[in-house]
């Protein structure tokens, strides 16, 4: 029997208990370190499996990590768990209707990225065993990726230390190696504190927060024609200052995005954008107090992993969709525009298949075609040590990201053989870094490399701590 084989084994063994998991983490769907109930479903299922665990990985409560093996290179395998607020809605539907209203609810999937991550340390855990192949395989569970950062702070903290190299995946509409690409972000918030007074009798008297934010917000804008044309700068106001039209509002606070394909970049921006802030102030007599919430690293590629996850992807074959599923996916397209559906293929340069509802094959690495791209905290983790991260279909093509249509297809059978799918790709690709001679030496120095002509600078500020959330009572 072939290895792949054998590991491909270890997978099936452990595949209905982790799609047990990813059920219950679809079903309480906590947001950005919150997810206390999540992470207490990994940790259980981590000492189940038989995994030496750490609990309060870097002094975050909802990051576990567990370990397995001896001896040899430490493989690290990459979970999450966070879901998104607003976005409840009722599993196996093709229509929008909320479980809860204006409740959480898993919209980009993360539910089966965690439990897939976990399935594959599973496999690898005990392919070391069968073998005794020297060797470690460490399971993540990192919370708050969508918008805390929390894998920064763990590279910061040095969680990641010793690893040597690290492998994760995202549920997507087609199955590929992720492009090495993402933007860095910092999230600042800017809060403006002024003098109340009464608008009408004595407006002189007072100094406007409101003002001074909305012309921080003008003078933002006006900066967007003066940065790199892949940069984004998106905004929020978290507190305008009141309701009331009369009183001249005495503090306002308003949150800032930045965003840049490189990190130095996005650095620069953040810097004229606390300019604009310090102005607006200035005008119109307030003060402004600056806090950085988060902020993440644009990816760093390594073709050594990609290269190896492409082939361990290519010997599985596609996701294997039947009829069932493929029949709900084209319901769930329905509720689509055209443009929704052809978005996926511009991506990997490919005619639209408008009746094509689900990807049964694997697109060509590095598929050349339109860049849309997003933010991720993976990206400091890649500058750490050597990263591949594999996308793999678990939707019907066209689904958007952070949409109902991802929550509610999260529960499928189509997303539960996805996540089958991903972790036999995972544990295929951390099972030839440990048997191929010299290849995990060889991603090494690629990343090595790539470091020596640019450095790592962690993007957060020193002194910085995650926004951590107090455990339920109930837990």
């Amino acid at each position: 029997m072939r290895n792949s084989e054998a590991i491909w084994d270890c997978v099936e063994a452990h595949a209905a208990d982790l799609i047990g998991l990813s059920d219950r983490v679809w079903g309480t769907p906590e947001t950005l370190y919150a997810e206390y109930r999540s992470c207490a479903e990994h940790n259980a299922m981590l000492r189940q499996k038989g995994f030496r665990v750490t609990e309060n990985l870097a002094g975050i409560p909802t990051a576990v990590m567990g370990e397995a093996g001896t001896g040899g290179p430490i493989i690290a395998i990459l979970g999450e768990y966070d879901a998104l607020p607003g976005l409840s809605q009722v599993a196996g539907l093709a229509e929008p209707r909320e479980l809860e209203a204006g409740g959480n609810g898993h919209g980009c999937g993360h539910n089966l990225l965690g439990s897939a991550a976990l399935l594959a340390a599973c496999a690898l855990k005990d392919w070391l065993a069968a073998t005794g192949t020297p060797g470690r395989v460490r399971y993540f569970g990192c919370p708050a990726e969508e918008g805390g950062a929390a894998k920064t702070f763990l590279v910061r903290d040095g969680a990641f230390d010793g690893v040597d190299a690290a492998i994760t995946w995202h549920p997507n509409p087609v199955t590929r190696v992720d492009d090495p690409l993402s933007l860095a972000n910092m999230r600042l918030d800017f809060t403006f504190t002024g003098r109340t007074s009464h608008a009408a009798m004595s407006p002189h008297l007072g100094r406007s927060a409101l003002d001074a934010a909305e012309l921080m917000s003008v003078g933002v804008n006006y900066l967007r024609e003066h940065v790199p044309q892949d940069a984004r700068l998106h905004y929020a106001y978290l507190d305008a200052g009141g309701s009331a039209p009369n009183v001249v509002q005495g503090r306002a606070k308003v949150r800032h995005l930045v965003r840049a394909m490189q990190l130095h970049d996005m650095l620069a921006i953040v810097e004229r954008v606390k300019n604009v802030a310090r102005g607006a102030a200035l005008m119109t007599g307030t003060e402004v107090e600056i806090q950085v919430v988060s902020a993440v690293s644009n990816m760093l590629g390594n073709r050594v992993m990609e290269t190896t996850m492409q082939a361990a992807l290519e010997e599985l074959g596609g996701v294997p969709f039947d009829a069932a599923d493929r029949a709900y996916a084209r319901a769930i397209q329905a509720t689509l525009t055209r443009e929704e559906i052809a978005t996926p293929y511009k991506v990997i340069a490919m005619p639209p298949r408008f009746d094509e509802p689900l990807c049964d094959y694997v697109v060509p690495l590095y598929p050349h075609g339109e860049v849309l791209i997003g933010s991720t905290d993976v990206a400091d983790v890649s500058w750490k040590v050597p990263l591949v991260q594999a996308l793999v279909a678990t939707h019907a093509i066209g689904s958007p990201g952070h949409s109902w249509q991802i929550t509610a297809q999260g529960k499928s059978p189509a997303a539960h053989k996805g996540l089958v799918h991903a972790a036999k790709a995972m544990s295929r690709c951390a099972e030839k870094l440990l048997t191929t001679p010299g290849l995990l030496t060889e991603a090494q120095a690629e990343h090595r490399a790539r470091l020596a002509a640019t450095p790592y600078t962690c993007p957060l500020p020193a002194g910085i701590t995650p926004p951590l959330q107090p455990r339920p009572a109930e837990i």
